[in-house]
């Protein structure tokens, strides 16, 4: 049986025995067949209060925060969806574009015209935020469970607050979009590394589908609702990153509106662990880079047997990446086991800490290979995992190693369909 996995822009076949495959995808939506006009009712009619038009007073400034580059947010129609209820009531020259890159690097000009497209780029300013430059921040307070708040300061020095996003489970905050355009999407660096300290990583509840009760969605929630969002507007994609649904209106009741949209399209149920689980980081953008790609192995970790093996297929082009210190943080330590340790120890979270803490997690549990384009194998080595050129041969190894009834679960979208065991729905 040929299935196809999401990876870089032209997707990855792969061969699997039928007898002993399952494969798990996210319930099938058609696009939109009108994604204006969708768009265009989460804004006039949301799903709590008033019209975002109605909002809006002449003569104030907007800050509009939008995803960065890793993320396949339909930003080159929800930003001009956005902007078309703002004509005639605000000056554009009073409008900003926020960059949530979180700690991510900024987009470069080019990145921004394919994000953006080149008419919102040529009209409206953009700015990356920085959450390692001071003078670009303001403090906010301390809030959530002590949690100190510095915030990109075009965003709170704004008389209206928009966030932009896309919803889908996420590996520790529980669901993306809403609150996290907020923070950490626009926070100052010791904000983040609070938010994503060893503790609120480690909970069992900071986990994919999990908001009530997660420590990390939970101050993420609270920042957003003590430091104020004008209007929310999320998007949930189907596979093909296409806009099926929008939804509009205050942050809390709009969030949750989406993401019980998204848990019905994407967590599904599976009766038993596997000995094998090939995943994806569902292709480009998100397969960018190793970081990223963290997430597709936290998916198959869900539902692999103990000393299971796990295969990630992520293109990398973007490396590790070699920007922050999440290469230095990965070799750190003689062994996954021993990172995992080390970092559970830590009184102080150092950047990229969080994603190193899960992937040691699962590393220490699982076999891990890759399959990359852009990173050699001594790379990978250096950061105890392995590397493929032919998955389907790896697959079919480590099947036969686990030995009679071995069973195998592919994940062709990656951490776009988030499996459980059934009877333990998150």
């Amino acid at each position: 049986m040929r299935v196809r996995l999401a990876y870089g822009e032209t997707g990855l076949d792969i061969d699997v025995d039928p007898a002993v495959t399952t494969v798990v995808e996210p319930v099938r939506h058609e696009a939109a067949a009108d994604p204006a006009a969708v768009l265009r009712a989460a804004l006039r009619d949301p799903v709590a209060g008033p019209p975002l038009r109605s909002r809006v007073r002449p003569g104030q400034t907007v800050a509009i925060s939008a995803c960065d580059g890793t993320r396949p947010q339909p930003r080159h129609l929800m930003i001009p969806a956005v902007l078309a209820e703002l004509e005639g009531v605000v000056r554009l020259e009073d409008v900003v574009i926020l960059v949530a890159t979180g700690t991510h690097r900024g987009n470069d000009d080019a990145e921004l015209r394919r994000m953006f497209g080149a008419e919102v780029v040529d009209r409206v300013r953009i700015v990356n935020h920085d959450a390692r430059d001071p003078a670009g921040l303001t403090w906010m307070g301390t809030f959530g469970r002590g949690v100190p708040v510095w915030l990109n300061s075009e965003w709170a020095q704004a008389d209206v607050r928009i966030t932009t996003g896309f919803v889908e489970p996420h590996f520790f905050a529980g669901f993306s979009g809403g609150p996290k355009l907020v923070a950490p999407g626009l926070a100052a660096l010791e904000t983040v590394l609070v938010l994503h300290d060893a503790a609120r990583i480690g909970d069992p509840r900071a986990t994919w589908g999990v908001i009530d009760g997660n420590p990390v969605h939970d101050d993420v929630r609270a920042i957003a609702e003590a430091t104020g969002v004008t209007f929310a507007l999320d998007v949930v994609l189907n596979r093909d990153q296409d806009i099926v649904a929008a939804f509009g209106g205050d942050l809390p009741a709009m969030h949750a509106a989406a993401t019980a949209f998204a848990r019905r399209t994407a967590m599904r149920p599976v009766p038993a662990p596997f000995d094998v689980v090939v995943t994806t980081n569902s292709g480009f953008p998100l397969d960018q880079n190793l970081y990223q790609s963290v997430k597709g192995m936290s998916a198959a970790h869900q539902v692999v047997k103990p000393g299971g093996t796990i295969v990630c297929a992520a293109e990398c082009r973007d490396g590790f990446p070699d920007h922050g210190s999440y290469r230095e943080v990965l070799a750190s330590a003689p062994s996954p086991r021993a990172l995992f340790d080390a970092i559970s120890a830590r009184t102080r979270t150092v950047p990229d800490q969080w994603q190193v803490q899960i992937q040691a997690r699962i590393q220490a549990s699982s076999r891990v290979v890759m399959h990359t384009s852009h990173l050699r194998d001594a790379d990978l080595a250096a950061a105890h995992l392995e590397q493929t050129q032919d998955i389907s041969a790896t697959v079919a190894e480590a099947l036969a190693a686990a030995g009679t009834g071995a069973r195998l679960c592919v994940l062709p979208e990656g951490p776009q369909t988030i499996p459980y065991l059934a009877g333990s729905a998150p």
